[in-house]
């Protein structure tokens, strides 16, 4: 089974430094997706992807790319549920795992949460992010990847055997 990659749903991602700290330590690809606007990267670990700025186009784009036990990072509740079904390990940016188990309750939540603001019955506003979430989160992506790199050499050690 190949390294997995980290896809990561790059525009508005407050956690990029986070990603590449964590990418660079345990030796992983990383790549950013976005619609413009990204620092390219002189490091041949870091990827940029450019794509249309078109609804879901970044979406669209890892779905295409992003495999079982590759690592996917969004804030998207809609990604999040497309790359579950792919077998992928994905998290919010405040290091929310989104799992078989938990994504159908998120897009339940999510789904609410619309209904009230087109409604009027809420006014739609997220918590801020907070030091604690950047820190939670860097603490689940190291844990998710090196699950995900532990999968991906007793499945290469499989396949050999």
């Amino acid at each position: 089974m190949p390294a997995p990659i980290i896809y990561v749903d790059a525009d508005a991602c407050p956690v990029k430094a986070e990603v590449e700290k964590v990418a660079d330590r345990l030796g992983l690809v990383v790549t950013f997706v976005s619609n413009g606007g990204l620092r390219p990267s002189r490091d041949p670990m870091i990827r940029h992807v450019v794509v249309p700025r078109s609804a879901d186009a970044a979406d669209d784009w890892i779905i295409e790319n992003a495999r079982s036990n590759d690592i996917v990072v969004t804030a998207d509740i809609p990604l999040a549920a497309r790359t579950v079904a792919l077998g992928a390990h994905v998290l919010g940016v405040t290091g929310k795992p989104f799992t078989e188990e938990s994504i159908g309750m998120a897009v339940a939540m999510r789904d609410l949460q619309q209904h009230l603001r087109e409604t009027g019955e809420s006014k739609g506003y997220n918590a801020g992010f907070t030091p604690q979430d950047r820190s939670r989160f860097l603490g689940a992506l190291d844990q998710t990847a090196r699950k995900a790199i532990a999968l991906a050499e007793s499945g290469a050690k499989g396949l050999a055997g």
